[in-house]
């Protein structure tokens, strides 16, 4: 790399799931619209012309007139080739297929389990984790032996087994989460302002909150703006819209859209106080047993149930626009994604520090939280540097329900490090989710759903399947 004239040049960055037809686009949008950084982009993905297709599309993107960046994409047909010499790692990748993750979200419906995601936390969170941490431990080793100054950002999930993992096979690995579901609260409350008190042009980023808690369980204890606490104004709000929830749509929500009406969020900070920041179909998952009961509960709640059915239809639709892209059948606009990963490449770099939220292994930063377990605060980026807000304690009548899913992460790590079947048992059951489920059931879907994905799991699981 080489620094001139405010910007960063010759800049090697490597993305891991680099054939992502979602994630990859923005990003490689994000940086074409950026003036002050330029480089290469390898490309590295199992599915070699889903990589070739988006080294396709980058260039395409890189040659526009309204480029303010000239990026070059290449493919890598190895974590070696894509990793060595890395300023720069992006991990996007989807552990196994949708197909695959049809038994994660579907199968314990028949106990009547339901899952609004399944990526996270209940069972379908714990089985993917299960096949995703060999992942990782592939991709912690190479980043240790061919790049171990990259700055590393990982966008899969579970987002704090995903880290949590990089950090404990690569200690020295200087690697971080990003997750957008905070964006949404701060929008929520901007668009709050207009509503209650007609304040218009309010940027996500005017919102200045103080974040605590885990991936997709975070919380607000403070949150302002322009120096007014909003905490009134969302009782306010809160009062106003609890029953109907606040969103344009009032049709059956068990479409599997991605949206809500934020009922979730409100019914939350009516129990404990803060702001639940994250979208209702995450928050839901934690918190089971009040949200996630039927599919008739969760319509009440105004959230949807994301099938799989959904995210393979959807997919197809993403690979037709893959193509269309390629083609040029489909012309393509420089339009800005809304994710910060390539802001925090360029506080990284030296060009301007920013605050934002991110997940890290715990140094302290939320205080009563083990040490080590990936908690997710906000972070001052600055060049060479990432430090963490101290966020404080969470409160005694929160504490439990995040430390509960704090220490079973931490057991589903050393599960699926350590092959252990007894220890990955008795942490499925512990999940609020299946607490309904006799031990019988539940160790018949235990096994049933490791049977799912046996292709997936290390030699040593298989005795048991």
């Amino acid at each position: 790399m080489r620094y001139a004239d405010n910007a960063v040049k010759g800049i090697n960055a490597a993305y891991i799931g680099g054939g992502s037809r979602g994630w990859a686009w923005g990003f490689m949008m994000d940086l074409a619209a950026d003036s002050q950084m330029e480089g290469v982009v390898r490309l590295y993905d199992i599915d070699k012309k889903a990589a070739q297709n988006n080294a396709v599309i980058g260039e395409k993107i890189s040659a526009l007139p309204d480029a303010a960046s000239k990026w070059a994409y290449e493919t890598a047909d190895s974590l070696k080739e894509a990793l060595t010499g890395a300023d720069i790692v992006v991990i996007s990748i989807l552990p196994a297929t949708f197909k695959k993750m049809e038994s994660d979200v579907h199968a314990p419906e028949q106990y009547g389990v339901w899952q609004s995601v399944g990526d996270t936390v209940g069972p379908g969170g714990f089985m993917r984790a299960m096949r995703t941490i060999p992942m990782y431990v592939e991709i912690a080793e190479a980043i240790r032996d061919y790049s171990p100054n990259a700055w590393v950002i990982n966008y899969t999930n579970p987002m704090s087994v995903c880290v949590r993992t990089l950090y404990e096979v690569f200690p020295g690995i200087r690697a971080f989460g990003c997750c957008h579901e905070v964006f949404g609260t701060q929008k929520l409350l901007a668009d709050m302002l207009t509503d209650l008190r007609g304040v218009t042009g309010v940027s996500r980023q005017e919102i200045k909150v103080n974040v605590s808690g885990i991936n997709h369980f975070t919380w607000f204890d403070s949150a302002s703006y322009k120096g007014t606490d909003l905490f009134p104004l969302y009782e306010e709000f809160i009062d106003k819209y609890y029953e109907t929830g606040f969103a344009e749509k009032d049709d059956n929500w068990m479409n599997n859209s991605f949206e809500c009406a934020h009922r979730v969020k409100f019914d939350l900070f009516r129990r404990y106080g803060l702001i639940a920041a994250a979208g209702d179909r995450h928050l839901a998952e934690f918190t089971p047993n009040v949200y996630l009961t039927s599919p008739e509960t969760v319509n009440e709640w105004k959230f949807g149930l994301t099938s799989v059915k959904w995210r393979l239809a959807d997919l197809e639709k993403r690979l037709a626009k893959s193509e269309a892209l390629v083609s040029g059948e489909t012309p393509i606009e420089i339009e800005p994604s809304g994710e910060e990963g390539h802001m925090l490449i360029k506080a990284l770099l030296g060009l301007g520090d920013l605050v934002s939220n991110v997940n890290l292994p715990n140094k302290g930063q939320i205080e009563n939280l083990p040490i080590g377990a990936v908690v997710e605060t906000n972070a001052v980026f600055r060049k060479g540097e990432i430090r963490p807000v101290l966020a404080g304690a969470l409160p005694g009548n929160l504490l439990p329900l995040v430390a509960e899913h704090v220490y079973n992460q931490e057991n589903t790590l050393k599960a699926g490090l350590t092959h252990d079947y007894k220890l990955g048992f008795s942490t499925f059951v512990n999940d609020p989710a299946m607490r309904g489920v006799n031990l019988a059931d539940a160790e018949k879907l235990y096994v049933s759903m490791l049977k799912a994905q046996r292709e997936y799991l290390p030699e040593p699981w298989h005795k048991y399947l």
